[in-house]
């Protein structure tokens, strides 16, 4: 099933784990895409997975940088995009709430919150112009539960999942979606290096605080995304879908 035919789609944080996992997902739906990452060699593996120059491009960048987002938004416009925007880049932060540098603070809310509404607002006004879209945010389990030394980081996607919020309610005059999809603990390259440092006890804890008692993988994430992003959901907005085996329901 093709839902995506004739889209174009803008993937920030695409050249590994669950923003890969987006990208082939949404291509396998018919869509183009133009995906965003810090590294060069990882984007141009990509391209080439996802069929070629054709189906895919590439930008190298930060979103945090405004440069790279405008590029990122007028590669979609070559195609007479963009139709979907999928906000995944991000940072970790495992830190302190009392010791952590402002500054420190600051370089997360960067790319988790600030380079995300960068990229909504860019992309938001081409899809106001074209008449409509769908924006889908990554935010995360930790923006609705605490977790020692990771509250900064649940801080910055607790923002991100309240201007998921606001822009669903603001921006559905123009026909623009906006949805978050809250991965929970998710079998990416991160994740299994922690694994194989933990192996025992604590991952056996982090297991156990799953109803499911397994971690979910990238391209269940992407599933979600690719729903979000296609006709079907037309009349689901301002919605958060936890992809997180029941972890924050537990």
């Amino acid at each position: 099933m093709r839902r995506l035919e004739d889209k174009v789609a803008i993937v920030t944080g695409a050249s590994a784990g669950i923003g890969a996992a987006i990208a082939h997902r949404l291509v396998s739906e018919g869509a183009r895409v133009v995906g965003v990452g810090r590294r060069a060699g990882p984007g141009a593996e990509l391209i080439e997975a996802l069929g070629g120059k054709e189906r895919a491009r590439f930008v190298t960048g930060s979103v945090a940088e405004g440069s790279t987002v405008r590029e990122a938004v007028d590669a979609a416009i070559d195609w007479d995009g963009p139709q979907v925007l999928v906000n995944n880049a991000g940072v970790d932060h495992i830190g302190s709430v009392l010791d952590t540098p402002a500054g420190e603070v600051r370089e997360v809310f960067e790319t988790n919150f600030f380079g995300a509404l960068a990229m909504l607002q860019a992309a938001g006004r081409e899809m106001a112009d074209r008449g409509g879209g769908s924006i889908i945010n990554l935010t995360s389990r930790l923006a609705s539960i605490g977790v020692p030394t990771m509250a900064l980081y649940g801080a910055s996607k607790g923002a991100l999942l309240a201007l998921t919020r606001g822009a669903a309610v603001e921006l559905a005059p123009f026909g623009i979606r906006v949805n978050a999809v809250a991965p929970g603990q998710t079998r990416t390259p991160l994740t299994e290096a922690w694994l194989a440092q933990h192996a025992g006890p604590a991952a056996e804890a982090a297991l156990a605080g799953i109803p499911q008692r397994r971690f979910g993988d990238p391209e269940e994430v992407a599933a979600a995304v690719a729903f979000l992003a296609a006709g079907e959901s037309a009349h689901i907005t301002g919605a958060s879908i936890p992809v997180d085996g029941g972890f924050t329901a537990a």
